[in-house]
């Protein structure tokens, strides 16, 4: 029996913050204090404050350290693990208060999250099977197959309510019911793994924190629809998310939990892990089928659906990494606890991936239902710099916007979809008052040009034709004309693209011209863009009243724009000024603005 358990993220974020060294180091220091009997160290998956990295947790005091580095080690090691006095200068602090935080669960950053899907994350270590088990984990897929007919476990799922979390809302249950009731010779489940929304990282954090549960809840999939052999396509630029699954895999198998005549039941499910090259399109799940099989990831018509004709032509069941993380939960408590959080048509939590101009940047699991206003001000913490709420970006290239005027709908698959949004995977991306709408709908666009598998022409050509008419606009020689051929061609490319990126690809362009419409004009009418970021539409002026000639702002100029004597105001030659913004970020007087 250890004393003190010290916690550390093992996360891709605190990884790339030299967390790995931190762990060698701390094994290392209480090694050399003689407590390497008393004090257990162990890499854990995300917390979530990903901001902050990398963080620590002493347990059982549950004392939060963040941004630790390697330095520290030797004063946590001397201070707290062997003297038992906390090192102050690394807890925690909420702006709010200067007050410690002692533990990470009194933060306001957790206070209103709940977690199920991330619940083990930063809990447990993923590496080792037993810690999983400690945590009830595989008891659910011991009821299931011990306990219950595969009749038993679909009405279960249908009547939690469980709705699927990559982005189209589909009920669990219903998906699983179609495949069940398909008769073949083989049936498959695959896990869509491959993230691909920019700023989005919840499927990874699940991976690299809770693998054994993603593993379990599949299990549970095939004995409910009668498949025997599972696909786990996960993005090869994961590589930490595919050795713990690679880990995970092979102890599951090790203890007869995964593979033949799984706990005596007769039944056989087996796991391979599928890596994806990157393309956006294989979050389609037609194409990440196609992909699978070892061809190019394109879409597939539909129907027939996945339920009938899916991977290698046989009746396939689909869902996304949080959506199978929440499986184990339900089948072991039961279907009324987790629909009775949520709303009425969307129950249970929703993780997000919290990024952008906001304080708190991370990891967030929320229950259905809870405000935009919540988890931009009580759980992210607000907007950084005293900047004012724009907006916040829902379901990344393929979802909308909501704007500052609508920042108390609640957060679920009906209300966004209400306002011309959609939940998506779960990027939020939150924006300010310097953020440009229209720069920000050429962004995703661009992003789904690139990303388009060009199988079908309205996608193919008609993004590339709405991204023209964007960068017009942007550069100052657009018309009003312009604006209603983008709206018009986005809702043809919506209503006659093959797969779901084309069809949502104009959500962007759509979201930002019903609420930001006034931005369009002004970057067509006025020639200006209002938040000073589109570069052809702005100058740089120096006020002569505010300069005091320090000539710091000309030796910043990288092509010799600015000129002026000491002690004397300067100017800036706009014939010359590549609009870089090195002279604004310079000056410390305040003496240069956009216009």
């Amino acid at each position: 029996m250890y004393r003190a358990h010290v916690l550390v993220c093992g996360g891709t974020g605190c990884t790339s913050s030299n967390s790995l060294e931190i762990i060698k180091a701390l094994e290392d220091s209480i090694a050399e204090a003689g407590l390497a009997e008393e004090i257990k160290v162990i890499k854990t998956g995300c917390f979530g404050l990903c901001a902050i990295g990398p963080i620590m947790i002493v347990y059982p005091e549950g004392c939060f350290y963040c941004g630790v580095k390697v330095e520290d080690v030797p004063e946590i090691v001397e201070e707290h693990l062997l003297k038992g006095r906390p090192v102050k200068r690394l807890i925690y602090k909420e702006d709010s208060s200067l007050n410690m935080a002692k533990s990470l669960n009194e933060t306001d950053f957790y206070k209103k999250q709940h977690r199920i899907a991330l619940r083990n994350c930063g809990v447990i270590d993923p590496e080792n099977i037993n810690e999983y088990i400690a945590m009830d984990g595989y008891q659910a897929l011991a009821k299931c197959l011990t306990e219950m007919t595969p009749a038993d476990v679909i009405k279960v799922v249908k009547d939690s309510g469980l709705r699927g979390r990559g982005g189209g809302g589909f009920p669990t249950g219903l998906k699983w019911e179609f495949t069940a009731k398909n008769q073949a010779d083989q049936k498959y489940v695959v896990c869509n793994a491959d993230e691909g929304d920019p700023g989005a990282f919840m499927d990874r954090s699940v991976l690299e924190g809770d693998p054994h549960a993603i593993i379990e809840a599949m299990t549970i999939c095939g004995y409910a629809t009668g498949a025997t052999e599972g696909y786990i396509y996960v993005r090869a630029e994961y590589p930490i998310a595919v050795k713990r699954l690679e880990i995970a895999i092979g102890q599951a198998k090790e203890l007869g939990l995964l593979g033949k005549n799984i706990f005596d039941s007769g039944f056989d499910f087996d796991l391979h892990i599928r890596l994806g090259a990157g393309a956006f399109v294989c979050g389609e799940e037609t194409a990440l089928m196609t992909s699978i099989e070892g061809n190019r990831g394109e879409p597939r018509p539909r129907p027939p659906y996945p339920a009938v004709k899916g991977l290698f032509g046989k009746p396939t069941t689909e869902n996304n990494v949080e959506t199978f993380a929440n499986i184990p939960q339900i089948l072991l408590h039961g279907a009324e606890q987790f629909a009775s959080m949520g709303t009425e048509r969307s129950k249970g939590t929703k993780v997000f991936a919290l990024g952008g101009k906001i304080k708190n940047t991370g990891l967030v699991e929320i229950p259905m239902g809870t405000t935009l206003r919540e988890v931009i001000e009580d759980i992210g913490g607000g907007i950084p710099g005293g900047k004012k709420f724009k907006a916040a970006q829902t379901g990344g290239p393929s979802g909308g916007c909501i704007p500052a005027s609508l920042i108390d709908t609640p957060i679920d698959y009906d209300n966004l979809t209400a306002i011309g949004c959609m939940m998506g995977s779960g990027g939020l991306i939150v924006m300010d008052e310097d953020n440009c709408m229209v720069d920000i709908a050429k962004f995703f666009l661009d992003f789904t040009v690139d990303e388009s598998c060009g199988k079908c022409s309205p996608c193919r050509i008609g993004t590339k034709r709405m991204m023209e008419l964007l960068e017009k606009i942007t550069s100052g020689n657009g018309t009003l004309e312009d604006i209603d051929k983008l709206e018009e061609l986005a809702y043809y490319i919506k209503q006659n693209s093959l797969c779901g990126l084309g069809q949502t690809a104009p959500n962007p362009v759509l979201a930002t011209l019903k609420f930001f419409r006034d931005e369009y004009i002004a970057h067509v009418v006025d020639k200006k863009c209002p938040a000073g970021v589109c570069k052809a539409l702005l100058n740089y002026v120096i006020d002569p009243a505010k300069c005091k000639g320090c000539t710091k702002c000309a030796r910043a100029c990288p092509v010799g724009a600015i000129s002026g004597t000491v002690k004397n105001p300067h100017t800036i030659d706009p014939s010359v000024c590549i609009k870089c913004g090195a002279c604004m970020e310079n000056c410390n007087f305040n003496a240069i603005s956009k216009k």
